[in-house]
């Protein structure tokens, strides 16, 4: 038992906790997958972009409900056990892991490809395997992360702040190269019948996967029945913005006839602005972007997520007590953070990116489709919990949020689906295992999950909401600056 009064500091405030979620979310599908959807579309990409954003809109309100209400380490995983039964609980916490790894090593893997872009538009050659880079990139994140919570939100505050402002002066750079009758000359390739939109609407919302990552941090974030919800309600709208806002580059700067390539290139933005001929600074800043912007964003977010639900789950008696372990310094579960670590860089070793990326997108959905049931679960359940936010409209918008997630499952290939099944079985043997050895822990009462969470003092309050306003109105400027920009090629 006395594994269960080990608690996690509390350290993160809005701001980190958007920048966390969003930069775990902004990196690998952006620009891979995300950015191979325009070959397929042209600029009807964002119409698709359009839907993956309304489709993640309904579930991040359903996990703002739940992060206010049950602020833990292990976000999914408590929800799930409270609402469904801890074997579902268990199956979405390590579905959830899985799926970061996975966003890890790819990521890892992504830096390495634009790092040396980096490197070669400076004349500079690094004649070191793209493993080996991405492998000292994570160990690298892993011993940052150890040392404790504090660093790991500055540095993410860092590196998104970077990516943005790299991306702000790309785009003005860009700007004399966008051709506008690119977005109203459709290719003769585009296919926009049901069973292929739907299909590249699956891709896109692979760059939204991971909007409810702060919720998994909940036990390390101060004021978490203000700041997890508000964090949630900005999250995907900030990635949709950002997506928007690259498709529409790509769009206007890859010639009509040529979009074709970009639906294949393993790394579509530097493909792109080679195919327009645009060389030198603007290239050498966009890999500098990507490369310490938003791959390290995300590596850092998803070296720091996982190892919360490991801990959480063995601190729970779901998983070996081993990795509930506390580091006595730093106060972070460090052994979670080698472990997944390890894993990440096994993962690294395939140097497969479609492997990586068809693992985590079923555990991605597999793990959502539980959460959103779990909402419903808890409601019925627990009804007396205290809800700081509650979601409008539950009984009918979390059954078409799940339904939605099921029709995208239909769309992976078999590898990605029997892979996740073996690792899901895994899962389940390992926590039967271990709920017989710890059958002690059985909890039944919420009371024994409500953690206590304090509230902020009139001024904290009110600097608080001064901060959310901000975020707040940039964001609407931002959402009315893409709908003008994909608008005005139509007009003029």
């Amino acid at each position: 038992m006395e594994n269960r009064n080990l608690t996690l500091k509390r350290s993160f405030g809005m701001r980190e906790a958007v920048t966390i979620t969003v930069g775990t979310v902004i990196g690998v599908g952006l620009f891979t997958v995300g950015a191979n959807v325009v070959g397929m579309l042209g600029s009807t990409v964002i119409l698709a972009t359009l839907v993956a954003l309304l489709i993640s809109v309904y579930p991040a309100l359903l996990y703002a409900e739940m992060g206010a209400a049950l602020p833990y380490a292990g976000g999914t995983y408590k929800y799930a056990s409270l609402g469904l039964g801890r074997p579902f609980g268990m199956l979405a916490g390590w579905n959830f892991i899985i799926c970061l790894v996975a966003v890890t090593s790819g990521e890892a893997l992504a830096f390495s490809f634009y790092f040396k872009t980096f490197l070669n538009a400076l004349g500079i050659t690094l004649p070191v395997s793209d493993v080996v880079i991405a492998s000292l990139a994570v160990i690298l994140f892993i011993i940052l992360n150890i040392r404790g919570v504090e660093m790991t939100g500055r540095l993410q505050n860092g590196f998104m702040f970077f990516f943005w402002g790299v991306a702000i002066l790309w785009f003005i750079m860009m700007i004399p190269n966008v051709n506008l009758p690119h977005f109203v000359q459709m290719p003769d390739f585009i296919d926009l019948s049901a069973g292929s939109f739907i299909g590249a609407v699956a891709l896109v919302w692979w760059c939204f996967a991971g909007f409810e990552t702060c919720c998994a941090m909940g036990e390390e974030i101060k004021y978490p029945q203000i700041n997890i919800p508000r964090a949630l309600f900005l999250a995907p709208f900030i990635v949709f913005v950002v997506n928007a806002m690259f498709q529409w580059f790509l769009v206007g700067i890859v010639p009509t006839d040529q979009l074709g390539v970009i639906a294949e290139a393993a790394a579509p933005y530097a493909d792109a602005m080679a195919i327009a001929g645009i060389l030198g600074f603007p290239l050498v800043m966009l890999a500098a972007g990507i490369a310490f912007g938003g791959d390290f964003s995300t590596i850092n977010a998803s070296v720091s997520v996982p190892p919360r639900y490991l801990f959480t789950m063995a601190r729970d008696g779901a998983l070996p007590r081993v990795f509930a372990r506390v580091h006595p310094r730093f106060q972070t579960p460090y052994v979670a953070i080698l472990t997944l670590g390890l894993l990440t860089i096994f993962l690294i070793t395939t140097n497969s990116m479609i492997y990586i990326a068809s693992l985590s997108l079923f555990a991605d959905l597999l793990y959502y489709i539980i959460g959103i049931i779990a909402a419903m679960g808890l409601r019925k359940k627990h009804p007396e919990l205290n809800r700081p936010y509650k979601t409008p409209g539950i009984l009918i918008g979390a059954p078409i949020s799940a339904i939605i997630y099921i029709i995208m499952m239909t769309q992976l290939n078999s590898e990605a689906f029997w892979t996740g099944i073996v690792w899901s079985i895994l899962g389940l043997i390992i926590y039967f295992i271990c709920r017989r050895i710890y059958r002690e822990e059985k909890i039944e009462d919420i009371d024994a999950f409500v953690l206590a969470v304090e509230n902020p003092s009139g001024q904290e309050k009110e600097k608080m909401d001064r901060e959310f306003k901000i975020w707040r109105n940039v964001v609407i400027i931002a959402l009315i600056l893409v709908a003008i920009i994909y608008l005005i090629p139509f007009v003029i």
